[in-house]
């Protein structure tokens, strides 16, 4: 008996998807459409999302997409206690969110910061739920990043990582999965979302680096590139493996 897209078996895991985006809305309004689009196709597939956090720009459109359709349980947000102080309050940007992560960690403890920022059960510090999801504080970007790679390595058939718009931190987000991926650590599906043409530029240097031999043919396909955000789901679940990855033994997934 086939299953209905979106609808998992007894017993299934979710699928997770970890999206690298913009905290910035960008300059063209096809970036934060490509966001609500995502949110409604990831939606309909019954994918759970972990993201960077944010609230604002590309990140906060597509957290805000998915919580409106699939509820706050579907979104978990991973931000650096650093980086909340960029974070605009809820009232500026005409939230009905009563709980932010600027407003937690403004109201913690002393004793509660150190264990933040010791690093120890980073978990434990969950901001109440709102219209972006579950939001969880750590000390430091490898940490975040961490998280997030095992959230998806935890997840059901079909998760994997996907990149909408976003400036240096997603480029190096994304390509540092890449560079895991051909040492062996994970062989989770890496996808970007190619815009309009947003990512021409990342792609053709992947291309020369094959052509000047820096990169073996069998590595060229870890990273694969799609049009349009209805075929995101497609590509995560027909993801095939790079033949030319790496066979090492890393024992977990980050290095």
């Amino acid at each position: 008996m086939s299953v209905p897209q979106g609808e998992l078996t007894s017993g299934e895991k979710k699928p997770v998807v970890c999206v690298f985006c913009g905290s910035s809305p960008g300059l063209n309004p096809a970036h934060l459409e490509s966001a609500r689009t995502l949110g409604k196709h990831l939606s309909e597939a019954g994918y759970k999302l972990v993201y960077g956090g944010g609230t604002m720009g590309v990140m906060g459109e597509l957290a805000k997409t998915i919580v409106s359709l699939s509820g706050p349980d579907s979104v978990q947000g991973i931000i650096p206690r650093a980086l909340i102080r960029s974070e605009k309050d809820a009232t500026t940007r005409g939230s009905t969110s009563r709980h932010s992560a600027k407003e937690a960690e403004r109201t913690m403890s002393e004793a509660e910061l150190e264990r933040i920022d010791s690093n120890e059960d980073p978990d434990a510090w969950i901001v109440p739920k709102s219209e972006f999801g579950g939001t969880t504080i750590v000390p430091d970007m490898h940490t975040r990043k961490r998280m997030m790679a095992h959230s998806v390595e935890a997840g059901g058939p079909g998760s994997g990582f996907v990149a909408l718009a976003g400036g240096y931190g997603t480029m190096e987000e994304v390509m540092e999965m890449v560079t895991w991926n051909q040492l062996g650590i994970h062989k989770i599906p890496i996808i970007v979302v190619n815009i309009n043409g947003y990512w021409d530029g990342l792609l053709e240097l992947v291309r020369n680096s094959v052509r000047e031999g820096f990169i073996s043919p069998g590595l060229a396909n870890i990273l694969v590139e799609v049009s349009s955000t209805d075929k995101v789901v497609e590509a995560l679940r027909q993801y095939e493996v790079a033949e030319g990855r790496y066979q090492l033994d890393w024992n977990r997934i980050e290095p």
